[in-house]
């Protein structure tokens, strides 16, 4: 990339100067235009010197920008292209450039209830066809983890525009606890994804309280027009989920050190990838760590933490370790009484 604008403005007048064939270029008259163009686009006044000038067709002459352009002299004087359809301008994308976007469009198309991440594949896709052909085609080196399957990702566009655009949204909605859909008024101030899931975050009919609204379980969105939309002007989402693993925050619920023990299998898993941002190591043991965290005890920390199953137990607090006992133990319960009818059976 050139070093400033000022650069980019010398290299594409010494650029449009020599893609017009119908006069002849001396040095003093690539000065001059350069010069003019200066002062046209950053009212610079003092003009340009021979030597900047002819720097710049020399950068231009290497591949130091990736030009290579084909400056000629003519006549000992006159400076021309000696490809009369050259122009920096129509440089190709190089197998690296591209390869780099490639990457980037995969990351993006994770995003598929983005219309405007599908048009940014579509303009890849047309770059990749104008400077590879078929046979150079490549299968895609990264795979994200997704769901094609997962409800809800059609209301990803509209959830986006609401908060760029700042209106609220009529939704109906069906918890997994409620018996019944609802209907009502959403000022969504963010988007939040935790393990694949997606969730819009705002306040519900000009509520003080924060909600988490899953996806998945919207059955219909639409803007609304008469609503007057409610700025979020007090919390970002980082400072919303300091607290939490997940997504679910209480406004009753004061953070709480966690402590747990950890197996030596599981150990260097947890000290790579925490589990909190506030996770500390308190104790290094033969048979495994123990760590802490200070985070709100919510339903997605204990999923976390039966996920581990025998590898991870709870310390303390002791409400949060007789809660996982009993999960354990309920579950434990269950395979016993498939193995009791199984052998009934036989």
């Amino acid at each position: 990339m050139p070093a400033n604008k000022n650069a980019l403005i010398r290299y594409k007048t010494i650029d449009a100067c020599l893609r017009n064939r119908r006069r002849k270029w001396t040095l003093e008259d690539l000065i001059d235009a350069v010069s003019d163009a200066l002062y046209d686009y950053e009212g610079i006044d003092k003009g340009i010197s021979r030597r900047s000038v002819q720097a710049d067709i020399q950068t231009m002459r290497s591949d130091k920008l990736g030009y290579n352009a084909p400056i000629i002299v003519v006549s000992k004087k006159y400076y021309t292209y000696e490809d009369a359809d050259y122009s920096i301008t129509n440089i190709p994308l190089s197998e690296q450039d591209l390869g780099r976007m490639n990457e980037a469009v995969e990351i993006l198309k994770q995003f598929k209830g983005f219309s405007h991440f599908t048009n940014l594949n579509e303009v890849v896709q047309k770059l990749e066809d104008h400077v590879y052909s078929a046979a150079n085609q490549t299968e895609s080196v990264i795979d994200f983890e997704k769901n094609e399957r997962l409800k809800g990702l059609e209301h990803l566009e509209i959830i986006y525009q609401s908060i760029i655009q700042q209106k609220a949204v009529t939704i109906t909605y069906q918890s997994f606890k409620a018996r019944a859909e609802s209907t009502f008024e959403f000022h969504v101030w963010w988007l939040k994804e935790f393990k694949n899931r997606w969730f819009a975050v705002g306040v519900k009919n000009k509520t003080a309280q924060i909600q988490n609204l899953a996806l998945d379980r919207i059955e219909s969105i639409c803007f609304c027009q008469e609503a007057l939309y409610v700025e979020n002007g007090r919390i970002s989402p980082a400072e919303f989920y300091h607290d939490v693993v997940g997504v679910t925050v209480s406004n009753e619920k004061s953070a709480k050190n966690v402590k747990l023990f950890v197996s030596q299998e599981h150990a260097p898993y947890i000290a790579t990838k925490p589990m909190h941002h506030s996770q500390e190591i308190l104790e290094q043991r033969a048979d495994g760590i123990v760590i802490k965290i200070k985070v709100q005890l919510n339903l997605e920390l204990e999923r976390e933490i039966l996920g581990y199953g025998d590898g991870m137990r709870v310390l303390a607090p002791e409400g949060l370790r007789k809660r996982i006992y009993w999960k354990f133990k309920n579950g434990i319960s269950g395979y016993d009484e498939e193995d009791k009818e199984a052998s009934a059976a036989s």
